[in-house]
């Protein structure tokens, strides 16, 4: 219903109220069928049933079956740590998901407690819960707003909507209905919403929606929807499928080879079985959250607080980030910053030898100030009384000098405020409002310069600045009456100030790193198209002709498809509403992108929600935009984000070479396994070799990468594309040439040790593997430079997981417990010495395969 376009006599009667408000048993009725005036949260899940939920992956599935498979073969101690494992992946999920049910329980705190209601003509104050449509309730500055309205009657109201619709200044109300048109929140003059602030004067007003039927209730419809899975959690689900997959046919074939090669079959199915579990990276969530989790500890130092732990990863993905300008990119604090005065000898008497704007900017207002220094009122006025305090024009001193002797308030008629102050010359008057309102008010003498002055106030507008402009004149005694069409009349302009919320020093400097970076940032605000396109340009958003600029209005007008064509082009969108964020956050989703949202108010909140990764101020910023997001900027600095993002690229290469690492690993071991019999060679390790390089070689280097430093380019490269997949950028080709390379190696040496009668062949073949996937994660480092240029020290951790495997490893070489577990026998010094020499061969090519593509790419 468009309330603001309907008089109030029709609203009325479609009410079936009056001014003198419901009586109780009407009202009474009304709740019934309305319910509650409340926020409702969507049926939850229990805790058991999103506990049960973690265990639904496909991956986790297998890893489960394969536990239980060893678990019944004899292998208790690998089925503990694939179980545990689980579980702990399960637990983590589960806490995330039950935090994550918060966002709705601010939005249910945020609202007003008790309104004062007119029943009968009888003001009484009731539960705002129990409000119904077509109730008159009473409102003055300092209430919140129980549910949306029209007004029915506004003295001097004012109300901060800066949190539903982004608007940086406070709004003044009126009760007259708009003219056609199609206007967004923000210009609904007549209208308040439910969960906004009254900052000044008092009103009467009809509820005409309450409850999930409200603005806010209608932001609640949008947090309730299901979350966006990650980018990595989408990568792994379609990995760990496909992996899997793969991972048991291999096994099966490999079963059915060795049984037909008359191999006992109890080993075959033993080793088949063990391959399968060494092959499935079940470490691989244990090392994402391990990952994550570092990464939140290191963000938490840069003010960056994370709340879902993907969120981490999520940020080194992303290709967008739409960013509310209010308090974000921009102070959240008018401020001038541009004053012109009109030089004239008649306003520039002997009586003021300082700036006469300045001291109109100082007296005109009703700007306080309390015991610790600070500026209380409208933040319009507070920001020129702060200008010209700056300038040295104390409020209290003129006021002693040149006291308020009338006024005439602002009112949403005149559009102007003015005051009457007394001189030893006599009555001083002050006019301020908007100039081109003001040009019908001045003296005849000055109306020719018109012209002149339009031109300059236009400048500054182009800026995307609002103008308010300043006219004085003098009378010789304060009139008997005061009368607005005589007070206000013949009155010379003495010139105008600049107004914008300026942005952040930092944001500029970000938004270029995040350009640098391959990041595309796009301004979403709640503020006028000039204004928006002015910041824009200052921060080096809006930079080129090809940069679009989007208003509400004309979102609207578009089709879907429309709006798709041209949404990877549009910079800045002004003037748009709550479920206008979350279409266009969803636009830019359905073209592949990954999308940030940052914002600080409930209107951000549906979006915040439903962007891959939304970003909540901290210091700004409301509980329900907190609870719906995934990381908060403790500082609400946007320059915080670079910080994030390069952390978030850290951490995703890491997940990556960790992925690299194992698969080439459980590569290696199948083609040893797969190529021994069609080469004639016994099978080269038991299935206790197999756990044993899947539990302590896979696993301690693997998390050690979590360490690993960040690449020199890691801030000047574009993001992952959307489209690749885990392998790619050539991932997949290293696993299988590196594996083949590794299994191949292993072959050889037990082919040379048979070939000798050397009887120690199975654990030189065993020692060697283990030893060449060291030096495969030495050598995976970096992607691209050498191992001796980023250092050998730049990973402490690492080192450390070497070195503890390789003590590990001979441990079970050389002592006689561990030689009758593990069917090892002690090696010579010769024969250590070879294995160590052709274990090397991996590191050597991979560093070659480094070489190769510095020098040629």
């Amino acid at each position: 219903m468009n309330w603001h376009l309907l008089p109030l006599s029709e609203i009325e009667q479609l009410l079936n109220s009056s001014p003198k408000g419901l009586d109780s048993f009407t009202a009474s009725e009304l709740l019934l069928e309305y319910g509650k005036n409340q926020i409702e949260d969507q049926k939850k899940k229990t805790p058991f049933q999103m506990f049960l939920q973690q265990f639904t992956d496909f991956m986790i599935i297998v890893l489960i079956a394969a536990a239980l498979i060893s678990g019944i073969l004899g292998d208790l101690i690998d089925t503990i740590i694939i179980l545990a494992i689980i579980i702990i992946n399960a637990l983590i999920g589960f806490i995330q998901e039950f935090r994550a049910e918060k966002a709705m329980e601010a939005l249910q705190n945020m609202v007003a407690s008790t309104a004062l209601v007119l029943r009968e003509e009888n003001p009484i104050e009731k539960p705002a819960s129990d409000l119904v449509p077509g109730d008159v309730i009473l409102l003055e500055a300092g209430n919140i707003i129980p549910a949306d309205i029209r007004f029915l009657e506004t003295y001097q109201i004012k109300v901060d909507e800066s949190t539903l619709t982004g608007e940086s200044h406070n709004v003044e109300k009126i009760a007259e209905k708009l003219t056609e048109g199609d206007y967004s929140l923000g210009d609904r003059l007549n209208m308040g919403f439910k969960g906004t602030f009254v900052t000044n004067g008092r009103a009467l007003a009809y509820v005409v929606a309450t409850g999930m039927n409200t603005e806010l209730g209608r932001i609640a419809k949008m947090i309730q929807k299901d979350e966006t899975a990650t980018p990595l959690q989408k990568r792994l689900i379609a990995f760990g499928k496909r992996l899997s997959i793969v991972i048991l046919i291999i096994c099966t074939v490999i079963f059915i080879i060795g049984w037909l090669r008359g191999e006992a079959i109890l080993i075959m199915l033993l080793t088949s079985i063990s391959l399968a579990v060494a092959a499935i990276p079940e470490a691989l969530p244990t090392l994402v959250t391990i990952a994550l989790a570092f990464g939140a500890r290191r963000l938490a130092k840069s003010n960056a607080l994370i709340r879902k732990l993907p969120a981490v990863e999520t940020l080194g993905s992303v290709t967008y980030i739409c960013t509310d300008k209010t308090g974000t990119l921009t102070l959240n604090k008018m401020t001038v910053q541009e004053t012109h005065e009109i030089q004239h000898t008649d306003s520039n008497s002997i009586f003021f030898p300082a700036n006469i704007l300045l001291t109109a900017m100082t007296l005109n207002n009703d700007v306080s100030i309390d015991k610790k220094g600070k500026w209380l009122g409208d933040s319009t006025e507070v920001a020129l009384v702060q200008y010209a305090h700056d300038k040295n024009f104390k409020k209290n001193e003129l006021e002693k000098t040149m006291p308020r002797v009338a006024e005439l308030p602002f009112d949403s008629t005149r559009k102007c405020m003015t005051t009457l102050h007394q001189t030893g010359q006599g009555i001083l008057v002050i006019t301020k409002g908007a100039v081109d309102l003001l040009f019908s008010k001045l003296d005849e003498k000055q109306k020719k310069d018109i012209p002149e002055i339009e031109a300059k106030v236009n400048a500054m507008a182009d800026k995307g600045y609002r103008v308010l402009g300043y006219a004085m004149k003098w009378l010789p005694s304060i009139p008997e009456k005061i009368n607005m069409d005589t007070i206000e009349s013949s009155l010379t302009l003495i010139g105008f100030a600049g107004m914008i919320d300026p942005p952040r020093e930092e944001a500029k400097q970000a938004v270029a790193e995040c350009k640098q970076a391959g990041i595309i940032p796009v301004m979403i605000t709640g503020d006028h198209k000039l204004t928006a396109k002015a910041i824009a340009k200052q921060l080096g958003i809006f930079i080129s002709e090809e940069d679009l600029i989007l208003s509400g209005a004309e979102l609207s007008a578009l089709s879907e498809t429309q709006f798709e064509n041209i949404v990877e082009k549009i910079r800045v969108y002004a003037r748009v509403n709550p479920e206008q964020k979350l279409k266009i956050v969803k636009a830019l989703q359905d073209k592949n992108q990954f999308v940030a949202m940052t914002g600080d108010g409930v209107n951000d909140a549906p979006a915040l929600k439903n962007a891959d990764i939304g970003i909540a101020m901290g210091i700004n910023g409301t509980e329900v935009s907190k609870e719906a997001s995934h990381m908060i900027l403790l500082d609400d600095n946007f320059a915080t984000i670079v910080k994030a993002v390069k952390h978030g690229r850290r951490i995703f290469d890491n997940i990556l070479k960790f992925i690299k690492y194992t698969m080439t690993s459980n590569s290696g071991e199948i083609w040893a396994i797969f190529l021994a019999p069609f080469l004639g060679l016994p099978i080269p390790l038991l299935a206790i070799h197999i756990l044993w390089i899947n539990l302590v070689t896979d696993g301690l280097p693997g998390l050690a990468l979590v360490s690993e430093p960040s690449e020199s380019n890691i801030m000047s490269r574009p993001p992952r594309s959307p489209k690749e997949n885990i392998f790619a950028g050539g991932m997949a080709i290293h696993i299988l040439w590196v594996g083949f390379l590794m299994g191949t190696v292993t072959l050889g040496i037990q082919a040379w040790s048979i070939h000798y009668n050397n009887s120690h062949w199975q654990t030189m073949a065993f020692t060697v593997l283990c030893l060449s996937q060291m030096g495969h994660v030495m050598a995976i480092r970096s992607e691209r430079e050498s191992i001796f240029k980023i250092g050998l020290l730049s990973n402490t951790p690492m080192l450390g997981a070497l070195l503890l495997t390789v003590i590990l490893q001979m441990m079970i070489i050389y002592t006689p417990f561990f030689n009758t577990i593990f069917k090892t026998q002690p090696l010579t010094l010769y024969e250590l010495t070879i294995t160590i020499a052709v274990s090397s061969i991996v590191f050597c090519a991979v560093e070659l395969e480094k070489w190769a593509k510095r020098k040629w790419k």
